[in-house]
């Protein structure tokens, strides 16, 4: 299955955003420099009471429609 690892930074507010459907789609940058859109419900998995903090692995079908998301550190 393919995945890529991610950095993410968000705060609750822009948690909140992503939650409410007013961002559709998380863009963050991979640990080797790509950019990196997935849907915004990807992150409900990961959230905390400060946002989202991390590397996080993002796995995907061989499609490569979001499947999963693990944290690797953070939080």
């Amino acid at each position: 299955m393919p995945s890529i690892d991610v950095i993410i930074h968000l705060s609750p507010d822009e948690c909140l955003a992503h939650y409410e459907g007013r961002a559709a789609n998380v863009r963050a940058r991979s640990v080797d420099g790509r950019w990196v859109v997935f849907p915004a419900e990807a992150i409900r998995r990961v959230v905390g009471q400060n946002g989202v903090h991390g590397v996080f692995r993002l796995m995907f079908s061989t499609e490569g429609r979001f499947t999963n998301i693990q944290p690797l550190s953070g939080r």
